[in-house]
């Protein structure tokens, strides 16, 4: 069995203007989601932390999950500091992990996710690592493939005769 981390006993408070949002996230909140969150954590408080990676470089924590929850707790509760836990993982990892957490619960825009996809390509990652570290199935990259109109994503793409 593998072994399992648990970054969620690690959770420390930071300040939100230590936080900052990633470029590459695909999923949107509609307005009704977003009020319902924020009844939530009205109603419970926060009971599940930002998920971030900290960049030493720039010193701040990058979210890789709960942007959300993040931006109600700027934008509507005017809080000083967030609940925040860390993991450490390269770009592409923390693409893979903030899609996972995001499928686990709802939907994404399709041009967005098809940027994911590419830039995952592009990064090196086949279509059968795409499928695994994302959840998804093989016609589904093809199909975010297809949407992205670069040639360059059927570069190694293996087409059937079928």
């Amino acid at each position: 069995m593998k072994d399992i981390e648990f970054p969620v006993l690690d959770v420390k408070m930071v300040d939100i203007d230590k936080v900052i949002s990633n470029d590459y996230n695909p999923n949107r909140v509609a307005t009704p989601e977003l009020v319902l969150l924020r009844k939530s954590i009205e109603a419970d408080g926060y009971t599940q932390p930002i998920v971030t990676y900290y960049d030493k470089k720039n010193d701040k924590y990058i979210v890789v999950d709960g942007f959300h929850r993040y931006k109600c707790a700027k934008e509507y509760f005017f809080l000083k500091e967030i609940p925040v836990v860390t993991i450490n993982k390269d770009l592409k990892n923390r693409m893979a992990s903030t899609i996972r957490h995001n499928r686990a619960r709802g939907t994404h825009q399709i041009g967005d996710m098809s940027k994911i996809v590419v830039t995952l390509l592009k990064k090196g990652w086949s279509d059968e690592k795409i499928c695994i570290e994302l959840g998804m199935e093989l016609d589904e990259v093809i199909r975010l493939k297809q949407v992205s109109g670069l040639k360059e994503a059927f570069a190694d793409h293996k087409f059937s005769r079928t």
